[in-house]
């Protein structure tokens, strides 16, 4: 206990110097428990206190107070009497000036009362706020738990006081302070009235702005006229206060294209639309825009005649077991031929395309139709040739091309299409 309480001295002494507070006494009311073994809980016992304060530093004061408890307290068997004597001495410390309306501080001291016939010391720890009264006297509320640092004749306790104080002799006279003689006046030029004297004005003779030192900024930009090589539209001191240039005219600024010597659009960041395969049809409209084409074909090359008649030989000579989608042997030589135009040419496509008669349920002839041209895309795969440039898609009875009432009709209608493509 006694380490804390020289602690707390020492910190309190780490303060400023300035006006400090005068000589005042007063008087206070108290309420103190005794949380020890013999108080009774929630008891409280009335007291006074006679104070005396006196400032050391503007942070810091030093009080001297007697205090008067009626209490029937004591440790001593049959010892205790309606009355107790206490003696303490503290310095508060105080974290802003005297001279605020409130004032917190922090307590610390030492004290000695007589409790039962035994005399018994003490540390006051605590806080209060201080009321200052335009200086005609304090308001102090105050809390302190005092330990005790003799623990056989005195309990810990809790001490809570509400007092009031005045200052001792005739308050201090503020001192008369007597106004200084006005200053001459000094007559300022200002050529061009527009309130920067003609002393410091970088354009006296143009009426302008006192953050440009009197001189004029027409575009508001933030660069005076005077260094501004564009004064009467907007800019960036980066251009001299000319704005951002446009060299290509396409409503993108130079610094933001990243073809600013070029046309272009906002979706390329200022380039042109782009044109991988060159053919002068832009990817946006290119359906084929890794192959060069025509424009009339939306940018893809056009199939020769000669490969479509050949496309449309090898679907004419595919066969199928009756009824299923198994492949015949004589087909291999048609099919062989597709694999090897389009091993010859990586651009193109193939479209295959099932159909079946109208004989049987709808639902049977729509996946007979499939997997028969699933069938065909099956075998080139197996070619070599990758899975992705072969589209096969079954129809079932749909699009006849002769008439279905007829056995001969209805051979016409079972068939394969093979459609190469670009596209």
């Amino acid at each position: 206990m006694r380490r804390i309480f020289f602690v707390s001295l020492l910190a309190m002494t780490l303060t400023g110097y300035g006006q400090v507070k005068p000589s005042i006494i007063g008087f206070s009311a108290n309420a103190v428990n005794f949380v020890g073994s013999n108080a009774q809980s929630g008891k409280y016992d009335p007291g006074f206190s006679i104070m005396y304060w006196k400032g050391i530093n503007r942070k810091m004061d030093f009080s001297i107070r007697y205090n008067g408890l009626f209490s029937e307290y004591s440790r001593v068997p049959d010892g205790s009497s309606e009355y107790i004597n206490e003696f303490e001495a503290s310095l508060h410390a105080r974290p802003i000036n005297d001279d605020h309306l409130f004032s917190p501080f922090l307590s610390a001291g030492i004290g000695v009362g007589n409790y039962g016939n035994r005399w018994a010391t003490y540390t006051p720890l605590g806080g209060g706020i201080q009321l200052n009264m335009a200086g005609e006297g304090y308001i102090f509320l105050q809390a302190n738990y005092r330990i005790s640092l003799q623990s056989r004749n005195l309990d810990n306790n809790m001490f809570y006081s509400l007092g009031f104080t005045s200052p001792l002799g005739s308050p201090r006279e503020k001192p008369v302070v007597k106004p200084l003689p006005p200053p001459p006046v000094v007559e300022v030029k200002d050529q061009d009235k527009d309130g920067v004297p003609d002393s410091l004005d970088a354009c006296p003779d143009i009426a302008g702005l006192p953050q440009f030192n009197g001189c004029p900024d027409t575009d508001g930009d933030g660069i005076p006229d005077k260094d501004d090589k564009c004064p009467n539209q907007r800019g960036i001191a980066k251009y001299n206060g000319c704005p951002i240039p446009d060299s290509d005219g396409d409503g993108i600024n130079d610094e933001e294209d990243k073809c600013p010597q070029v046309a272009g659009v906002a979706k390329y960041q200022g380039c042109p639309i782009p044109d991988r395969d060159g053919d002068g049809v832009n990817d946006e409209e290119d359906k084929c825009p890794d192959i060069a084409g025509e424009a009339s074909n939306h940018g893809c090359p056009i199939v020769k005649e000669e490969i479509r008649k050949r496309a449309d030989y090898a679907a004419q000579h595919i066969y199928f077991a009756t009824a299923s989608f198994i492949l015949l042997k004589k087909s291999f030589i048609g099919l062989d031929e597709i694999a090897g135009l389009l091993k010859k040419d990586p651009g193109l496509k193939l479209y295959v395309d099932g159909y079946t008669d109208n004989t049987g349920k709808p639902e049977k002839n729509q996946a007979l139709s499939e997997n028969r041209a699933g069938a065909v895309k099956k075998y080139l795969t197996g070619k070599g040739i990758e899975e992705t440039r072969i589209i096969s898609t079954g129809h079932g009875a749909a699009d006849p091309v002769a008439d279905n009432k007829t056995a001969a009709g209805r051979a016409r209608n079972r068939r394969v299409v093979l459609k190469l493509d670009y596209q």
